[in-house]
């Protein structure tokens, strides 16, 4: 389900070449409506620049405003200890399982499967450390300035 995710966010329009004519055509992917959804789980402040964390969904085949992605699966010392995201981006774990912990002490965990929205921008930020993993390899989205992230609370 993950990899069918990131072709989903990744695409939008791309070329397909013709084999009979050798000409480069334009393909446009058309986003459908969807009552289908994968679970998320949201990081952002609070009005007092602290970290928090909320839990939801985000529709499937939803067309989303990125432009690059990238994968990691190195890790270093800093980004275990609390930091903000730097830049609104989706995460999406490949590999791994990954327990968040926010500014009060709460923590949720992230696993194939789930969506991390990074949204927590200033502040101390977040902390994260692998339980039963020594590998986490994950995809990075970030989500264009001033777009939707199309993210849905469980409690809303």
């Amino acid at each position: 389900m993950i990899k069918g995710l990131s072709l989903v966010l990744v695409m939008g329009t791309f070329g397909v070449m013709d084999a009979q004519h050798k000409e480069h055509k334009h393909v446009s992917v058309k986003a459908e409506e969807t009552s289908e959804f994968i679970p998320a789980i949201r990081l952002i402040n609070n009005p007092d620049g602290s970290c928090t964390f909320e839990k939801g969904k985000i529709p499937t085949l939803k067309h989303m405003n990125t432009s690059t992605f990238w994968v990691s699966n190195k890790t270093e010392e800093w980004e275990k200890n609390a930091h903000p995201a730097p830049r609104r981006q989706y995460v999406i774990t490949i590999k791994g399982n990954i327990r968040f912990k926010v500014t009060d002490g709460s923590t949720f965990m992230i696993k194939p499967g789930t969506v991390l929205l990074a949204e927590d921008l200033k502040g101390t930020g977040h902390s994260w450390d692998m339980v039963k993993s020594k590998e986490w390899e994950r995809l990075y989205i970030p989500i264009s300035e001033s777009a939707d992230d199309f993210f849905i609370a469980d409690n809303k």
